[in-house]
C-alpha cells in the first residue's frame, strides 16, 4: 500500500497519520478565556521540543466548520496554558472534555475536576493531575486550507509542578505516574511494560 496523503479526504488523512505516531502523550490543556470560563480539552498531537530552553509544541486542529477551538482562541487571548498529564486515574474525566462543548461551558465543571491557581500564567491548573507545566505562548503556526485548518502551538514551560510523591533522587518516577497514550480511533494505552536499553557507546575516532 502507497498512500498519499494530499489526496486523502479530512478525517482519512487523520486516521493514516495517527496510525503512523504510536503510542502519543496526551496533553490535557487548561485554558482561561476572555469571559473568565476556564476550559479544558486533551490533544495528542503533543512533543517536547527543547529542554533547555523548554519548549512545548503541541498540535490543535479546528473544528468541523473551520471555527478555532476554544482551546486556541483562549491561548490567542491569554498567552499562556497549562499542560497537565493524564493518568488512569484521570482517564474517563479527561475523555469527558474531549466533547466540543460551547465557550460558556466550563470542562472541569463538565469533568468534576479541581481548578488549581498557577503561579505565573492565568490558565488553572488540575489540581488531581500528578504533574502541570505553566506554559507562556512563543508562537501559533498555522497549516492547510479553510476548513482543513491546523495550528501548531508553542510554548515555553516556565514552571513544573510535581507531586512529592513522584518526585525522588533529583527526577520525576515516571514509572510511578500511570500515565495513558492515544492510540488510533477510540483507543488508548496504558504504561504497564516497561523495558530498558542501553544506548551503544561508540568509541572516538583516534
Amino acid at each position: 500500500m502507497k498512500i498519499d496523503p494530499a489526496t486523502l479526504d479530512r478525517k482519512s488523512a487523520h486516521d493514516v497519520m495517527v496510525g503512523v505516531a504510536l503510542p502519543r502523550p496526551i496533553a490535557f490543556i487548561s485554558t482561561a478565556g476572555e469571559n473568565g470560563i476556564y476550559n479544558l480539552a486533551p490533544y495528542s498531537f503533543f512533543i517536547p521540543l527543547s529542554a533547555k530552553p523548554a519548549i512545548v509544541g503541541v498540535g490543535i486542529g479546528r473544528k468541523r466548520d473551520g471555527s478555532k477551538k476554544d482551546t486556541l482562541v483562549n491561548i490567542e487571548f491569554s498567552r499562556d496554558f497549562v499542560i497537565n498529564v493524564v493518568t488512569e486515574s484521570l482517564a474517563e474525566a479527561m475523555n469527558q472534555t474531549s466533547g466540543e462543548y460551547p465557550p460558556e461551558v466550563d470542562e472541569f465543571q463538565v469533568a468534576k475536576l479541581t481548578p488549581e491557581k498557577a503561579d505565573l500564567v492565568k490558565a488553572p491548573m488540575v489540581a488531581e493531575s500528578p504533574v502541570r507545566m505553566e506554559c507562556r505562548l512563543l508562537q501559533i503556526l498555522e497549516y492547510g486550507e479553510f476548513p482543513s485548518i491546523h495550528n501548531f502551538v508553542i510554548g515555553e514551560v516556565i514552571r513544573v509542578h510535581v507531586k512529592d510523591e513522584f518526585w525522588a533522587d533529583g527526577e520525576i518516577q515516571s514509572s510511578r505516574l500511570k500515565t495513558i497514550g492515544r492510540m488510533g480511533g477510540d483507543s488508548y494505552c496504558r504504561m504497564t511494560n516497561i523495558f530498558e536499553m542501553k544506548r551503544p557507546v561508540i568509541p572516538p575516532k583516534k
